[in-house]
């Protein structure tokens, strides 16, 4: 394996172990809860799922890096695949979604479609893609009230299997909606583009992301001794829903910053076998995504006598320390499992799925 695609998929790795935290919690924990423990899994909110699709942009702009070599047919052939992956995610998405309505994978496939639009672009042009994407859905938040189609009580979309309602969801207030979650997708074609086999780059982005971060929470800091109206505070400090230019910019230098010190770390460690066994944990994401909120939800919910029903609230929620505590066995056990299917196979077998039937 390359250096460069171990540290990324050492990222994805990392991702989705953020994600079986968040996940996780949010069907089996108490949403509420202030404890030190409770803290600590909050801290995964966002950050997790924004650093998935900025890894996935990263992945389709590596997929199509030798932009110089490549003639008007090999051009077309790969814009193609990319739309045949973005249909597939699309169309496997919203099967999942009638089991896990809080389902990325579909939008994805929005994702991915408006990237390949732009994939043979200047770079330059992703990052003007991203802050259109962030300044449409401002704009969307001035016309639409963003609560529009939210039972918040139970985490449901109330109308989402109307043509409103699904376009709503898709475009502004969903779990993550095109505008402005293609922002990240945009970065990561952008970071996809760099070498980062150059420390000048892991040093950059780093600086970069860590500048941002700094930045973001120096002023949500000041912003407590500021006199300010409960809407510029509500705005300032936005987590996840909805998704405002501060949370925006938090998760994204986050992204930045962790990329780049897995890509930097990465140098020394490629040889390790421990190493390697979680980089195609990474390479296998699409199938411990589905395998998480599949199988992990049924066996937790099996061993607390209580069945999941599609609605992402317990009945009694549980200690954070016990949320931790399966997500890291669920997480060691995806890793052994990546461990063993790639002794006989490359891909993870949904990957191997997809591939099949996109090329």
């Amino acid at each position: 394996m390359k250096k460069r695609i171990i540290g990324f998929d050492l990222a994805r790795a990392y991702a989705i172990f953020g994600m079986f935290i968040v996940n996780f919690n949010m069907v089996f924990g108490n949403h509420d809860d202030t404890s030190l423990p409770g803290k600590l899994l909050v801290l995964f909110s966002g950050h997790s799922s924004t650093v998935f699709v900025i890894l996935a942009g990263m992945g389709v702009a590596l997929m199509t890096n030798r932009i110089q070599d490549y003639t008007y047919e090999d051009r077309k052939k790969l814009r193609k695949t990319i739309l045949k992956r973005a249909l597939f995610l699309f169309i496997f998405g919203m099967l999942f979604y009638q089991w896990w309505p809080a389902d990325i994978l579909h939008l994805y496939g929005g994702y991915m479609s408006i990237g390949a639009m732009l994939i043979f672009m200047d770079k330059k042009y992703y990052l003007i893609a991203a802050a259109i994407a962030i300044a449409i859905f401002h704009l969307l938040l001035l016309l639409i009230p963003f609560e529009t189609g939210w039972n918040f009580e139970t985490l449901e979309y109330t109308d989402f299997r109307t043509v409103s309602g699904f376009l709503r969801n898709t475009f502004y207030n969903g779990w993550n909606p095109i505008f402005p979650w293609f922002a990240y997708f945009a970065v990561g074609l952008y970071l996809g583009r760099l070498d980062w086999s150059l420390k000048q780059t892991q040093q950059k982005m780093f600086g970069i992301g860590l500048a941002v971060y700094i930045g973001i929470e120096g002023f949500r800091y000041a912003s407590t001794f500021m006199n300010l109206s409960a809407e510029t505070r509500e705005f300032i400090n936005a987590d996840y829903i909805p998704p405002v230019l501060p949370f925006i910019l938090n998760t994204m230098s986050f992204g930045m910053m962790l990329i780049a010190g897995f890509m930097f770390v990465s140098q020394y460690i490629s040889e390790k076998t421990w190493a390697q066994d979680l980089a195609r944990t990474g390479q296998m994401t699409l199938t411990h995504y589905v395998s998480h909120l599949s199988i992990g939800l049924v066996l937790f919910a099996l061993f607390q006598e209580n069945g999941y029903t599609g609605i992402m609230t317990a009945k009694k929620p549980l200690s954070p320390v016990y949320i931790l505590l399966y997500s890291v066995i669920f997480f060691v056990v995806s890793v052994y499992f990546s461990k063993l299917w790639g002794r006989k196979y490359k891909q993870g077998p949904l990957e191997m799925l997809m591939r099949k039937i996109t090329g």
